[in-house]
């Protein structure tokens, strides 16, 4: 297969997976019942401004209002429903004050209106409102130390909850004694609620859970007023049964990346949506799995595409990274091992559109890109160990800048062995 024609395959199966989370297209058919009283909107995540205008397109006769909070960039015009920017993956003041707004907001709901909670990624930095004794300033330093410590998103999410007023159902309480309807884009392993943007509305799993491990796996550099929460006993929090749809996950994503595959004449194998670790690792044991099929037809015969979603962590320790995010630093170790093996390319990306915190989705490569690396003075293994990823594949042309996609339905990974 030409490589031309190989990266707009998986480009094209990229896009599908991206539009398959698309919320104009698939939102209006989760909608409960139009309510008597008023709708109260109100959410967080990369895509809840989208999310937003399609409940407006799709009630044009109801009573809305509300608030949402996206990422700088991701704000779209809407009409009834207000949208507020903040900063991600670390929070800021602007995200703050949404938070404090996004939670009074919900708490002027009456008995008989519908609180509407639109989720989805990034929704847990985007509304930061930190429990006290915890500052802003303090609370920001915690997520850049989550950021670089390489714990699950999972542990992540019990610290995120634990650290919050409006997380772990906090969001849900405001809204009582309204009616409360969540719909959710997922972005999580497993599409856990209550990991999605930390789970503003559904209870707290962990709230009894003792986080000491992950207190000291944090380190001396965690601020004591979070160490002191994480440390305390957790209150009893009230239980409650949400209304909770999911509109999108990762799994659809895949299966309609599968479907364009399949009409290109293409077998795919979809390894999972769930897929976690160190991204680099991954990289390593995908290429075992690529090198396999194209060697021996196992555990699927060429022309195929192997397919996976998830996220996976990058552990950055005490040196100083480049440029890049999980997307290319998985790339980057899948090429280094590959080493240029013939009928093998691939692409990464986020479905946000942003990996990590530059301009691109992620990247694209072909047999020959190590080498056109190497042409250039460049040393890939020196460029993953540096966490500089992005960097080497900018200077190749390799990247992929889609912009951002209103959406974000996590990692997509796409292996095609031609």
């Amino acid at each position: 297969m030409r490589e031309e024609d190989a990266k707009d395959l998986l480009t094209r199966m990229l896009n599908a997976g991206i539009a398959a989370a698309d919320p104009a297209a698939v939102l209006a058919r989760h909608l409960p019942e139009k309510p008597a009283g008023r709708c109260i909107v109100v959410g967080a995540g990369k895509s809840a401004a989208a999310m937003a205008r399609a409940v407006e397109r799709a009630w044009p006769d109801v009573d809305l209002s509300g608030v949402v909070v996206t990422r700088y960039g991701h704000a779209i015009e809407t009409d009834r429903i207000v949208v507020r920017e903040a900063s991600h993956p670390v929070p800021d003041e602007a995200g703050h004050r949404a938070a404090a707004e996004i939670l009074a907001t919900a708490q002027s709901a009456g008995p008989d209106d519908l609180v509407l909670a639109l989720i989805s990624g990034g929704g847990s930095a985007l509304m930061t409102l930190p429990a006290p004794p915890l500052t802003l300033d303090e609370k920001m330093r915690v997520n850049r130390l989550l950021l670089a410590s390489g714990l699950t998103i999972e542990d992540m999410n019990k610290i995120r909850r634990r650290l919050s007023l409006v997380k772990g159902g906090g969001l849900a309480r405001a809204a009582s004694p309204a009616r409360l309807v969540t719909l959710a884009i997922s972005d999580v392993p497993g599409d856990d609620p209550a990991a999605i943007a930390s789970g503003p509305t559904v209870p707290d799993p962990t709230a009894g859970e003792d986080l000491s491990h992950l207190v000291v796996k944090l380190g001396p550099n965690l601020p004591e007023a979070a160490r002191e929460i994480l440390l305390r006993p957790a209150e009893p929090q009230p239980d409650f049964t949400p209304d909770y749809r999911l509109i999108a996950t990762p799994q659809m994503s895949l299966e309609a990346a599968a479907e364009v595959a399949r009409k290109a004449g293409v077998t795919p194998l979809l390894l999972g949506d769930a897929l976690e670790g160190e991204a680099s690792q991954l990289g390593i044991a995908m290429a075992g799995i690529a090198r396999a099929a194209a060697a021996h037809a196992t555990p699927v015969k060429p022309p195929a595409v192997l397919l996976s979603g998830g996220e996976t962590t990058v552990t950055i320790g005490d040196k100083k990274p480049g440029r890049g995010g999980r997307n290319t630093e998985f790339l980057l170790s899948l090429a280094v091992a590959l080493d240029g093996h013939p009928g093998v390319h691939a692409l990464a990306a986020d479905t946000d559109g942003i990996d990590g915190t530059e301009d691109a989705a992620g990247a694209v490569i072909a047999p020959n890109t190590l080498g056109a690396a190497r042409k250039a003075g460049l040393n890939p293994r020196d460029f993953l160990n540096g966490h500089d990823s992005y960097s080497l594949f900018d200077e190749v042309g390799a990247l992929i800048r889609t912009g951002p996609t209103l959406t974000n339905v996590n990692d997509f990974r796409a292996i095609l062995i031609a």
